[in-house]
Order: C-alpha cells, then sequence, then structure tokens
C-alpha cells in the first residue's frame, strides 16, 4: 500500500498491482510492419471486397464502431464528442472505410497517416457475426495495400487483452511484428456512460 492514502498505485514490476474498481486494465501490446509481405497466391481470384468511404457521417461511423467494438470494451471513439470526431474523420490524411456484405456494414477499417513518414492502423473489426470466416485476412490485405500506397517507412497497429484474444495472433499472421508493451489503465466506460453497462459482459463490472 500507499504510504498516504490519496497517492496513486505505484505500478508493481514484479508483483500485482491494485486497480479501482471503478476503472479497467489492459496489457497493450503494439506490432508494426517495415514493408509489405509478400501477396498471397489464390486460385481462382475473389470477388473484390465492397469498401465503401465513411468520411463525415458520424452516425454511421458511431453505429459500426459500436457493433464491433462494445463485445471488446472498444471506448476510444464512444468518448469523443461529435465535433472531435469529425475533426479527425475529415482530416485528408484519415481514412475510415466500412465493409459492405448484402447492403448492410459489418466490418471497419481506419488508417491514419497524420504521423509523417507512417500509418497506423487505428481500427480494424469485423461485427461478431461476420468473424471466423475469411473476411478479416482479406479485409487485411486490403489494409496493408492502402497503408503502402503513400510513402511510408512502417505500418503500426496496437491491441489489448480487452480486445479479442486472438487479434495478436492474427496480427503477427498477417506480417505484424511485436515491438513494444504498455499497461493502460483507463476510467470503466460503462460507468462512465460512454458505453451500454451492458457491454463486454466476459469483463466483471466491479462498481455501482
Amino acid at each position: 500500500m500507499s504510504e498516504h492514502p490519496t497517492d496513486p498505485p505505484r505500478l508493481a514490476l514484479d508483483g500485482y498491482t491494485p486497480v479501482p474498481p471503478t476503472h479497467v486494465a489492459a496489457v497493450v501490446t503494439y506490432l508494426e510492419m517495415r514493408e509489405p509481405p509478400p501477396p498471397l497466391s489464390r486460385e481462382p481470384e475473389p470477388e473484390p471486397l465492397r469498401l465503401a468511404e465513411i468520411g463525415a457521417d458520424l452516425a454511421r461511423y458511431r453505429a459500426l464502431y459500436a457493433a464491433i467494438g462494445e463485445p471488446w470494451l472498444w471506448f476510444g471513439r464512444a468518448r469523443l464528442t461529435d465535433d472531435a470526431l469529425l475533426t479527425i474523420l475529415s482530416d485528408p490524411d484519415v481514412e475510415a472505410l466500412a465493409l459492405i456484405e448484402d447492403g448492410r456494414d459489418i466490418g471497419l477499417l481506419e488508417l491514419d497517416w497524420r504521423q509523417t513518414g507512417e500509418a497506423e492502423l487505428a481500427y480494424f473489426g469485423l461485427v461478431p457475426e461476420a468473424v471466423g470466416q475469411g473476411r478479416g485476412r482479406r479485409l487485411m490485405e486490403a489494409a496493408v495495400a492502402r497503408a503502402f500506397a503513400r510513402p511510408i517507412g512502417r505500418f503500426w497497429v496496437h491491441t489489448c487483452t480487452l480486445d479479442h484474444p486472438g487479434a495478436v495472433a492474427f496480427y503477427r499472421r498477417s506480417g505484424f511484428r511485436p515491438y513494444a508493451r504498455a499497461i493502460e489503465v483507463t476510467p470503466d466506460p460503462r460507468l462512465t456512460g460512454d458505453l451500454p453497462r451492458d457491454a463486454a459482459g466476459q469483463i466483471p463490472l466491479l462498481a455501482e
């Protein structure tokens, strides 16, 4: 325990660090690729993915972000005001795309080139019912091709232990290499009102 009750808990580098019941904690893994991986040979060539720019359509973006992210406690964009989110999505160096199938949005691909010489895979995912059928691999191929279509030296992404348990393995199969790790502690977005209280039921809600 800390010497003073009001002191924030210190990170234990060998052991446990207490986290307030009003917060959640995750281990974040950062991954990067310096050049696109060799293309996969497939016969016959599949139909091209149907991708549509979301642009400034905040309602569409928020609906897709929630459908994909609420099961995994995604909160980054949910916490933004409309003005703040619009500033990001309207930037010419940010591209948010919806993967469309049978007339509905089932996937999100968001790329960010605002840092000179690199691209960030800011958000990437599929609605739960679309996972595990090969769409993610094809969407990642599109992400890599679009990222390296600009003159960049690296393409990077971060994921965490609140996300799909297969995320790190998927990124590594896609050609990313893990290079750093961090601990993220943040107020539980279900308590702040940023996400519904029943979101991500696999992560216990400790405070009422």
